[in-house]
Parts: C-alpha cells; sequence; structure tokens
C-alpha cells in the first residue's frame, strides 16, 4: 500500500474498517490514471473504492464522509467534463466496476433492472436474444460507459427518438452521503408524483451514487432501412434533419460537417466494417442478403464521401419492412426536397451492425487529442448556432493554424423539437494513460505519438468555453453539465434556490462530488 500522509492515513483506515482493504485501491500510478477523463487531469484521489453491491457501496461512503472525505463517483471513465475529477486531492473516487450485474428482467412488466457498472454494450447483448431493449439503449462508447454513469451524466445516440438515456430510467437505488439508500419511486410507472427518479437522474453525482437501475423496456425492431444523403450546405442540412424529425420518420439521425466525416472516413478497416454487417444480417436470418450487403460495403470503399459537403445519416426501424420502407421513402423526398441527394449508405448500416465499437474515436485518426463540446437546440435556432460557431472559428482561424487545431461537427436530432451540435476538437498532443488503456492495443501503435504541447491545449480549452457561451446566449441546454456548463446561470433563481436546498437536505456536507453542476 502505498505510504500516506497521517490525515490521509487516518481517512483510509476509517474506510478500510468499513469496507475491506482488499476493495480499495492506492497504487500511486493507479491513482493518477482515476484521476484523468478524456480532456483533463484533477488533482489525485486518495483512494478508488471498487464496491461488489450495494450494502458495501452503502458503508463505503458512510465511513469516507463521517471521516470528512469527499466523493467522487465515476462511470465507465468517458466523459470529457471533468464530472469526475475532484476540485481538491484526498477524495475517494468511486468505481463501480464491479457491480455490473443484471439483477432482473421483467419481460411480463416490460422492465429490466441493472446495477449501475453494467455498460450499454453487456445490457444490450444481453437484452437482443429476447427481442428487447432500453427506450434508449445508449451511447456510442456504450463498450465502456455504464448505465450508472449514463442516469448521472445523461447521454444520447441510440434510441434517440424516444430521448436521453435518463428518459428510459424508471426508478433508482440511491446511495446519500450519509450511507442511507432512497428508492427514488415505483419500479414500472413514472412519475408517481413528484419526480424524485427525474431529480437524481442527470445529477452528475452531486446529489447522491447510483446503486441499481431500472429501465423501461421496449421491443427491438424486426425490420431497418438506411438512408445517408448528401446536402450542399449547413442550412439545407439542418432543414432536412428537423423536417425529418419533426415527423418522427427516424429512429436515429446523425450526421457530419466536411471536415469531421473526412477523420472518420481514416477510421477503422474495411475488412472490420463488412463482417460486422454481415454477422448482424446472419443473425437477421438472411445469408445471402448478408453477404451482398458485405460485398457492397468494400466496393464502396472509403471515397463515396469525398465530394460530399454535409452528410446525413438515418436508420429507420419497426415490425414491419414495408412500412420502413415507406419512411425511408419519405424520409429521402424530404432530403431531395432541401437540395440533398442519395448516398451510398454504409456508415448508418455499419453503425447499427456494431453498436457500441471500440473507443477507438477517443483519439485522432492520426493520434492526435480529441475532445468535443455540445449544445442542444430548437429547430428555429439551429441555423443560427451553427453560424455563430464558425464565425468563431473563422475569427481564430489564423491562431488555430498556427497551433495545429482543426474542429469539425457531429450533428443529430433527438426529438421531434430538439437537435445537437457538437463540434469536436483535434490537436497534436500527448495521450493519457486513459487513452493508452481505452484504445485497441493495435489501433494504438498504430497511432503517431506527439509530446505534450499545454499551448494548443489551452487554445482548445478556450475556444470550448467560447462555444459554451455562444449556446448560453441561444439558450441551449447540455448533457455532462459536470463542471463545464452553467447550469445555474440557466436556471430560474428560484428553481436554483429549490436545487440548493435539495443538496443541503440529501449532502449537508458538500462532500458528494463537490462542485459538480456548480453546487
Amino acid at each position: 500500500m502505498a505510504t500516506l500522509a497521517p490525515t490521509n492515513d487516518t481517512a483510509l483506515s476509517a474506510i478500510i474498517a468499513g469496507v475491506g482493504a482488499e476493495a480499495l485501491i492506492t497504487d500511486a500510478a493507479e491513482l493518477r490514471y482515476y484521476s484523468q477523463d478524456v480532456f483533463s487531469s484533477g488533482p489525485t484521489v486518495l483512494a478508488v473504492f471498487r464496491p461488489t453491491d450495494k450494502e458495501m457501496l452503502a458503508r463505503g461512503i458512510a465511513a469516507a464522509t463521517a471521516a470528512g472525505v469527499a466523493i467522487v463517483p465515476r462511470g465507465g471513465g468517458m466523459s470529457y467534463t471533468s464530472g469526475y475529477l475532484a476540485p481538491e486531492a484526498g477524495a475517494l473516487l468511486i468505481d463501480t466496476g464491479s457491480m455490473n450485474r443484471i439483477l432482473d428482467i421483467n419481460e411480463e412488466d416490460m422492465t429490466v433492472t441493472v446495477e449501475s457498472g453494467c455498460t450499454w454494450d453487456k445490457l444490450q447483448r444481453t437484452l437482443k436474444p429476447k427481442g428487447l431493449r432500453a427506450l434508449a439503449w445508449g451511447t456510442l462508447s456504450g463498450i465502456n460507459a455504464t448505465v450508472g454513469g449514463g442516469m448521472s451524466q445523461n447521454g444520447v445516440f441510440w434510441g434517440a427518438s424516444g430521448g436521453t438515456v435518463v428518459d428510459a430510467a424508471l426508478s433508482f437505488e440511491v446511495v446519500l452521503a450519509d450511507g442511507s439508500i432512497v428508492s427514488t419511486g415505483s419500479n414500472f410507472f413514472r412519475p408517481f408524483g413528484p419526480d424524485i427518479t427525474g431529480l437524481f437522474a442527470a445529477d452528475c453525482g452531486a446529489l447522491g451514487v447510483k446503486a441499481t437501475i431500472t429501465l423501461k423496456l421496449v421491443r427491438e425492431g424486426t425490420a431497418f432501412a438506411c438512408g445517408s444523403f448528401s446536402f450542399p450546405d449547413a442550412a439545407a442540412f439542418f432543414g432536412a434533419m428537423s423536417e425529418i424529425a419533426r415527423e418522427g420518420l427516424a429512429s436515429e439521425s446523425f450526421g457530419f460537417d466536411p471536415y469531421l466525416q473526412s477523420q472518420r472516413m481514416k477510421r477503422d478497416s474495411l475488412t472490420k466494417d463488412a463482417k460486422s454487417l454481415v454477422n448482424m444480417m446472419k443473425a437477421q436470418g438472411s445469408v445471402l442478403k448478408a453477404l451482398k450487403e458485405g460485398a457492397k460495403v468494400v466496393v464502396a470503399g472509403r471515397s463515396f464521401l469525398d465530394d460530399v459537403p454535409f452528410s446525413l445519416h438515418l436508420i429507420a426501424e419497426g415490425r414491419y419492412q414495408s412500412a420502413v420502407d415507406a419512411d425511408m421513402k419519405a424520409i429521402e423526398a424530404i432530403a431531395v426536397k432541401h437540395g440533398g441527394k442519395a448516398i451510398e449508405n454504409t456508415i448508418p448500416k455499419i453503425l447499427r451492425a456494431n453498436p457500441f465499437p471500440p473507443v477507438n474515436s477517443m483519439v485522432g485518426p492520426e493520434g492526435e487529442r480529441w475532445v468535443p463540446v455540445h449544445g442542444f437546440l430548437p429547430h428555429s435556432r439551429l441555423v443560427e448556432g451553427w453560424n455563430r460557431v464558425q464565425a468563431l472559428f473563422d475569427a481564430n482561424r489564423a491562431e488555430m493554424e498556427a497551433h495545429s487545431v482543426a474542429a469539425g461537427a457531429m450533428l443529430a436530432a433527438v426529438s421531434r423539437s430538439t437537435c445537437l451540435i457538437e463540434p469536436v476538437f483535434f490537436w497534436p498532443d500527448a495521450l493519457e494513460d486513459i487513452h493508452c488503456r481505452s484504445l485497441e492495443a493495435d489501433h494504438l501503435a498504430k497511432l503517431n505519438r506527439f509530446p505534450p504541447n499545454a499551448a494548443s491545449r489551452a487554445l482548445v480549452d478556450r475556444l470550448r468555453a467560447e462555444i459554451v457561451r455562444i449556446f448560453r446566449d441561444l439558450e441551449a441546454t447540455h448533457l455532462q453539465v459536470a463542471r463545464t456548463y452553467p447550469l445555474q446561470e440557466a436556471s430560474d433563481p428560484r428553481a436554483w434556490a429549490l436545487l440548493r436546498a435539495v443538496k443541503q437536505a440529501v449532502d449537508p456536507k458538500g462532500l458528494m462530488n463537490p462542485g459538480s453542476l456548480g453546487l
């Protein structure tokens, strides 16, 4: 065990008395690793606590807070808004990776209950043979990202037509600062009275630590149609994406600006892409069609987006092939009306075939560092938001080029009323342990390795902050609020006062992820 200062030693001894030394990690190198997120490094934590069940989780939190130690919960480690980076050294970081069981699948009532450390990938693979999935069923990083992390940080991608991942939640068991366990409501209907589940959803761990989560289930689609379209400019792209969203025609709808799609087409291998697609279609019972579709991927290659300014990719799913084909025809008509044209639909087919791929995209295709920033806007403000972000880049173009900082954007529809604009930065910089441990070893071995580059990183940090201010001016909303997005500034003062009162009630010493949400 690492040598600790007396005060740390006393606190650690108290925690060990509650949970046992085997539940704690104190190795110095491991503590540095756990004190990083995808973008930043924080003060080193006192120890990493890996509980095996909710009772141990509760004992550990009670022992730590009684000793005056702050609690910082970490999901799968895929976030980049300092959500699990403690503001001061000496916090206890909670890693729920050993609490990863699927506790109950209730096919009659259409619910599933999991421990918070269960990954979205594990949940999807377990439910798929039963023809089921969660209402909103995870983010692209779901091979690592956990259900508990999603409920705390919020997230969106798969099942976005049903909302963000917290919209799939029915109830939580939450461990509060004193170690008590609170059940937030009914395990089959939400809300039952005031929405206590919603109170703890997207709280970024500031109010408590999720122990178990009960989610709504829906039937998995049995018929699919995929479409991809090229658009000449952002206005045409947003016009089509917004109209398709309002009509509710697609289960997933996402796209890229020219720079990000050029980056994406440098990634991965066509062999892996074709294999994923063939395996998915074979599982659906169509061997011949599977082989044909796999061959199409290889023939299309990676050049089909070379002359495409903006690309939009959509998936329609349902019970009947005739119905989803009709939806895709309606989607194509909308795209053409807004100046779009159909292109090879490789991207949505591949993504749906392998919804939770390795997280190699958390660095650039040449080994650059990568970090997003985002805002959710109503359809009426998308073009204005896009133009203001592009104006910021234009104003800083010379400095960005001098520091080798580049930016693209992912764009997505997330409801009938809302779309996402997510600028993404790339720059040459040293990779941290979190990148090296998360990427596939063979992929990491092919990448360039850059020296530390504080100047470029500082420019990215400044530009991200300025984009957050642009989004705030447009009254955008955000996921992963954590320590990056201005929740208090965006809140009605009376609503903020209520939230602070709740924080005081559940965490009177201010030890639950202090500073997260601005609390």
